[in-house]
């Protein structure tokens, strides 16, 4: 015999877009579980470097972008979270750095860019005078040219425990391909059955939301749906570890003609206490398609070229690849903001980037209240959440590529 339970909201996708939209939900009296089919966070979340960023990256032109107007604002934002005087309560997420830095060369066009960049975010960069550059920079030799940004960085691992603790009750694993989308009379999905040899089971819903990431496609597919469409833009990531690495939080802005920083360096620590560097940037996109030995040649050179105080002859370099899922609208072209497409009772969604998450969650939760989409009053809706443990694993939270 199956069983039957409903209740208002079903998200799919454990990484910090699906766990933000979680708190909102249930923070709002709506009857919201997350089902995740791996571990938490496992996917782009903990493949992110964990900057709360401004948009400096869109302004290296001079010009003050759609993306840059959009993004200056939530560094303030995730502040005001992480102090507990926000939407969410992030206290107790671990802050890596409370500043971010751009480092520029002595070369014209990275002089320039830096330059361009700084007036088009005019109030928000500030260049650091040399008596008060970190210890990092203090060593450096040679020339450059260090500005401050109001951008910071979360350890991302613990802002997955801090979104997951208060909801920890209304998570729970599937297994993939368990499910099938179930349609009413009208052609709505209305109910998500699960089957496996112990145990069957539908769950009706309001609505169901898609914030898997790189798992979005597979959830449009199978549930039939036409119009949200996602891509991937992909990334080949390299990390370092070394005895003596020092922390260092920076933007290398060089000397080519793309706007994208030439290396983004984030610090964490192993599972032993041991410094890891990560590295994103032009690094990580022009080293798509490349063998792991060349990525990290790559690496290497580029570190020692920017970075010649350092000795990285002892360093040990690994590199792993990752997809960076957003919405594909008008022909491939990348949203500015975080989006989200509507069909057939279900929401796709994409944070586009993790500082864009709580526009995510505003944009999600206005359209519901516009919708007509209020929480269930029914003893039913909770009674049905409290079974699901009965017929479910909680889902566990992923650790980190170098732990």
């Amino acid at each position: 015999m199956t069983s039957s339970y409903s209740t208002d909201i079903v998200i799919f996708g454990g990484g910090i877009a699906g766990l933000w939209l979680l708190n909102r939900l249930r923070d709002q009296g709506y009857h919201a579980i997350l089902l995740e089919t791996d571990k938490l966070g496992c996917g782009q979340t903990l493949a992110s470097q964990g900057i709360i960023h401004g948009g400096l990256k869109y302004a290296l032109n001079g010009a003050l972008s759609g993306a840059a107007t959009i993004i200056s604002d939530m560094p303030a934002r995730w502040r005001s979270a992480l102090a507990g005087e926000a939407e969410i309560d992030l206290r107790g997420c671990r802050v890596l750095s409370e500043h971010y830095y751009m480092w520029s060369d002595s070369g014209f066009r990275s002089k320039l860019k830096t330059f361009l960049g700084s007036k088009s975010l005019s109030g928000r960069i500030t260049a650091v005078e040399k008596q008060d550059y970190p210890d990092f920079f203090k060593a450096a030799t040679v020339e450059g040219t260090l500005y401050r940004l109001p951008d910071f960085v979360v350890d991302t691992n613990s802002l997955l425990k801090v979104l997951t603790k208060k909801q920890r009750d209304w998570i729970f694993k599937i297994s993939p391909g368990s499910y099938t989308f179930e349609r009413n009379e009208s052609g709505l999905v209305n109910a998500v059955s699960f089957g496996d040899t112990d145990t069957q089971f539908s769950l009706q819903a309001q609505k169901f939301i898609f914030s898997a990431g790189k798992g979005n496609q597979q959830l449009i597919d199978d549930a039939g749906l036409a119009k949200p469409k996602s891509q991937l833009r992909p990334l080949n990531m390299v990390y370092v570890k070394g005895k003596n690495l020092p922390s260092v939080f920076v933007h290398c802005i060089g000397d080519s003609f793309k706007l994208t920083p030439t290396l983004t360096v984030t610090s964490h620590s192993d599972a032993e206490g041991e410094t890891v560097w990560y590295l994103g940037g032009e690094i990580a996109e022009a080293g798509v398609g490349k063998e792991a030995n060349a990525q990290i040649h790559s690496a290497r050179t580029l570190l020692t070229t920017l970075f010649p105080w350092i000795n990285f002859a002892e360093m040990k370099f690994h590199c792993f690849a990752i997809d960076r899922a957003e919405a594909n609208v008008n022909n491939n072209y990348r949203p500015e903001n975080a989006y989200f497409i509507e069909e057939s009772n279900v929401l796709v969604a994409w944070p586009t980037k993790l500082t864009l998450t709580p526009n995510l969650a505003d944009s999600i939760t206005e359209h519901f209240a516009a919708s007509g989409i209020v929480p269930s009053s029914t003893a039913a809706a909770a009674a049905a959440e409290q079974d699901l443990s009965d017929v479910l694993e909680a889902a566990e939270i992923a650790t980190s590529r170098w732990d």
